[in-house]
């Protein structure tokens, strides 16, 4: 992989919460720039948390050497949230053409969670003046971020909520009036955002859910995982029982309860905290547990165990992630520095050909087992970077149509962001 093209920016505050626009903005389609825009959250342990919209002061950062003393990125925006945002989202690209509201296409939907589901509206209709001050934002900037609704439980609240805290969402991109939110209540709950209404709510685990998926393709299929250490598929046409894909072995060397077992006494379990999908393969998802150093792919059409584990960082896992492009890459980010991109295509490919003799609908992937599936270890990613601090949170850019840069690169292709402490550092694939 050749020489790395790098882009920062510097928070006032800790961030944990990003996502990379999935679009260019409505109304700036051929400024390049436009494809560089991050929705960021803080992560502060008080109700003073902000949210904001950072993108390029100019395309010139990328290509002139004279812009070497600005800085790449700076906040367009910024809003009030409160509560700490455990998962901030951009709509998605099938949302651009979907009639949200009366208002032109002038304007983009971002989602949050914490105490409740918000959304929000961003606009960016006028043209960004230039500062005669490194890093400063102008007031006058014509962008703008406000709270469209919260909803918490069942409905729509006021902005407060006294709701128990989500953990994460997931948008759907099929149905985008769909969002899927995973709450430390033990439910997950279907959202209809156009009515503001939820669709359903369900008890999805035993115990907290950590994080919550939709089958690519699908508006009815979604996954959760949770503390109990399950992973489990939900299918909204038939909510009477859900399916478990994976269940993590029990913590080895546990010491007997120190007290007579009760009824409320629980088991000892692996947490798994995340779940994320192969977009141009939804037979196959990505999840770790928490404190731990690996990752596990498992097919959907052999449950019970991982097809692949892939080790290669030397402490715990913190965020999960896929590509957009054909045979999309993995990063995974954790506290040793490390941000590493592995190529797994050569490996599913053959997994896939195993299974390619009983071929399974979305919903029928959901039956039997497959034990006779070998789990293969994956030592070898195919880029390292190490971040200046631990890695919190990463997130993938669309495939950008790009630019030459002044280091003679170009900006086409993917770019990944990755948060540690205050920065935000985005990297060229």
């Amino acid at each position: 992989m050749t020489q790395t093209a790098l882009l920062q920016y510097e928070a006032p505050w800790p961030i944990y919460a990003l996502d990379w626009c999935k679009s260019t903005s409505p109304k700036e389609q051929m400024r390049p720039r436009s494809s560089f825009r991050l929705g960021i959250g803080s992560f502060l342990e008080n109700f003073s948390n902000r949210i904001a919209i950072v993108g390029l002061q100019d395309e010139h950062v990328l290509v002139e050497d004279d812009y070497t003393d600005y800085p790449d990125f700076v906040t367009l925006c910024d809003a009030h949230h409160g509560y700490p945002v455990t998962s901030l989202q951009w709509q998605p690209v099938s949302a651009i053409s979907y009639q949200w509201s009366q208002k032109s296409l002038s304007t983009e939907l971002l989602a949050t969670t914490g105490d409740a589901l918000r959304l929000w509206e961003y606009s960016g209709d006028a043209q960004p003046a230039m500062s005669n001050f490194v890093g400063r934002t102008a007031s006058s900037s014509g962008h703008s971020l406000s709270l469209k609704t919260a909803l918490s439980g069942q409905s729509k609240v006021q902005n407060n909520s006294n709701g128990a805290p989500l953990t994460n969402f997931s948008w759907n991109e099929k149905a985008p009036s769909l969002i899927v939110t995973s709450s430390i209540d033990t439910t997950c709950t279907v959202w209809n955002i156009d009515t503001s209404a939820a669709v359903t709510q369900l008890i999805a685990h035993d115990r907290e859910v950590y994080d919550v998926a939709w089958l690519p393709g699908s508006t009815d299929i979604f996954v959760s995982v949770g503390a109990d250490g399950s992973l489990r598929a939900f299918d909204l046409r038939s909510l009477e029982h859900s399916t478990i894909l994976y269940e993590t072995p029990a913590p080895k060397n546990v010491p007997p309860p120190s007290v007579s077992p009760s009824t409320s006494a629980r088991p000892p379990t692996s947490p798994l905290l995340r779940i994320a999908f192969n977009p141009s393969d939804s037979n196959y998802m990505s999840t770790f547990h928490m404190d731990g150093s690996e990752i596990q792919i498992l097919d959907m059409r052999s449950p019970g165990q991982p097809v692949l584990e892939l080790k290669g960082h030397h402490s715990q896992i913190n965020a999960v992630g896929w590509g957009s492009g054909d045979q999309p890459l993995l990063a995974t980010a954790g506290d040793d520095c490390q941000l590493l991109l592995w190529d797994l295509a050569n490996y599913t490919a053959a997994s896939a050909s195993m299974n390619a003799n009983s071929p399974r609908s979305a919903s029928s992937r959901l039956n039997s087992p497959r034990p006779d599936v070998k789990k293969k270890l994956v030592t070898e990613p195919a880029f390292a970077y190490t971040a200046p601090s631990q890695i919190t949170n990463l997130a993938w850019s669309p495939t950008i149509q790009g630019l030459n840069m002044s280091t003679g690169q170009s900006t086409a292709g993917e770019w990944v962001a990755i948060a540690c402490g205050k920065t935000v550092r985005a990297l060229k694939v």
